[in-house]
């Protein structure tokens, strides 16, 4: 009588398959997360640019001032949130940003001492 077995794959297919099963969760997941970023920047576009010409036309200022722009404005600070949530802050600089820089900087500085 065997007794219990701590491993819960019997052979190496099905632990690949949980592997790709979880690898697909991963990626179904950043797709979806990207997918709800363009959607929010959709009805960023939309409801902002009809109350920009909703304020602009009804206000006695006109388009001058904040008033019309405020709420792009501050909603645009919670897109930039949302963009860097889903993309990371490695999308502005790079994966390997930092060591360039600095190589690039101790070039410089080797260059200035020659």
């Amino acid at each position: 009588m065997e007794k219990y077995s701590i491993e819960p794959y019997k052979n190496k297919d099905e632990v690949s398959d949980f592997r790709k099963e979880e690898a697909y969760m991963r990626a179904k997941k950043k797709v979806d997360s990207i997918v709800g970023f363009y959607w929010h920047f959709a009805v960023y576009l939309v409801v902002n640019v009809f109350l920009i010409l909703l304020i602009g036309f009804n206000s006695g200022n006109g388009f001058s001032g904040f008033g019309p722009y405020a709420t792009a404005a501050f909603w645009g600070i919670g897109l930039l949130f949302h963009f860097i949530g889903v993309f990371g802050p490695d999308f502005f600089f790079g994966e390997n940003w930092e060591k360039r820089k600095i190589k690039e900087f101790m070039d410089k500085e080797e260059r200035n001492w020659e």
